[in-house]
């Protein structure tokens, strides 16, 4: 049986936990092991054992947003959700799902907007965006698709109005199976435009300029 944390070491999780989330919100950083990495230096810590779960980050993170700027992270969210439905529509071919922090309420305002998209060729998504005037990057995103293994996907970064933009594209036939979180390792959630549309009160097309 697993040994259980003293109050001191539940205290000391704790303390991780609010300290990497506050690296997140202030500074940008989407990599949880590395906000992870930062808060235990901060506390001149080397026992990893001590370190907090990602799902405690994320929590913590949750409750930093709550307590500090609710009103300036609500816009925010509001506005990269609106991004996120933008290109969702103007990609609608390639059955976009929104994921990540900006569908689950934890993204700051440094974090890019993050889409799952599904085509048997990448090339096909940047045509689309080449037609629609929209300048890009590609890109190389990583993702588990079960315990043992974490494959690469070409991905294209781009932006709409002001807000960064990070599309994976998957095989067609990988919209039936989510990667896993790098939160809970549970299959990522995933939104397509229909339910990012309940979020914003169902914005109007032309208001999203798509």
């Amino acid at each position: 049986m697993p040994k259980r944390p003293t109050p001191r070491g539940e205290h000391l999780r704790r303390a991780l936990a609010q300290e990497a989330a506050r690296v997140m919100a202030e500074h940008g950083i989407e990599d949880y092991g590395l906000a992870k990495r930062k808060a235990a230096q901060r506390f001149a810590l080397a026992d990893g054992a001590v370190l907090p779960k990602n799902s405690e980050i994320e929590a913590a993170l949750l409750e930093y947003q709550r307590l500090f700027g609710p009103v300036a992270h609500a816009e925010s969210l509001r506005a990269q959700r609106r991004a996120a439905l933008a290109a969702m529509r103007r990609l609608r071919e390639f059955e976009p799902r929104l994921v990540g922090g900006v569908l689950s309420g934890t993204a700051t305002r440094h974090s890019p907007v993050q889409l799952h998209l599904f085509a048997d060729c990448a090339e096909s998504v940047a045509l689309k965006l080449i037609d629609a005037g929209v300048a890009y990057e590609v890109i190389e995103k990583r993702a588990r698709i079960d315990p043992a293994r974490v494959r690469a996907y070409p991905g294209l970064r781009f932006q709409i109005g002001d807000q960064p933009i990070e599309a994976t594209v998957f095989p067609e036939d990988g919209i039936r199976q989510a990667p896993f979180s790098p939160v809970d390792g549970r299959p990522m959630r995933r939104a397509g435009a229909s339910e990012v549309e309940a979020m914003l009160g169902a914005v109007p097309a032309e208001a999203l300029n798509a």
